[in-house]
């Protein structure tokens, strides 16, 4: 694995990327983004991630943590023409949030009516 600089990249790393969080015993893969807690409904976290390289081995165990908990990166994840467009709406999404927290945003607003994910 080819360690890169966390301060040499944007925020909303692709999936599949592998990193160490801050006081972290084990590594994590990036799996999802804008995850709230099951507990905390008031608290959206960047990424959601499971332990790597075991994966996730019960339902029980997504760690939920922000960008500013990655310590170290050892490894990107493909980042594609799909995956850029999905970053876009994204960046949408959270400003329609972060103006208006009691605004609840389902899943398939941050796909754009443009963008075709195609299997294989």
């Amino acid at each position: 694995m080819n360690e890169v600089d966390i301060n040499s990249v944007e925020k909303y790393i692709p999936l599949g990327s592998i990193c160490k969080l801050k006081n972290g015993k084990h590594k994590v893969m990036i799996t999802g983004f804008c995850m709230y807690d099951h507990d905390d409904k008031h608290t959206l976290y960047d990424y959601c991630g499971c332990a790597y390289p075991e994966g996730m081995l019960s339902t029980n165990e997504v760690n939920l943590f922000n960008h500013d908990d990655i310590e170290k990166i050892y490894h990107l994840g493909i980042s594609t023409e799909e995956e850029k467009k999905f970053k876009v709406n994204l960046g949408s999404v959270l400003q329609i949030i972060e103006t208006s927290p009691n605004v609840l945003i389902d899943e398939e607003e941050v796909y754009s009516e443009d963008t075709e994910f195609n299997e294989g």
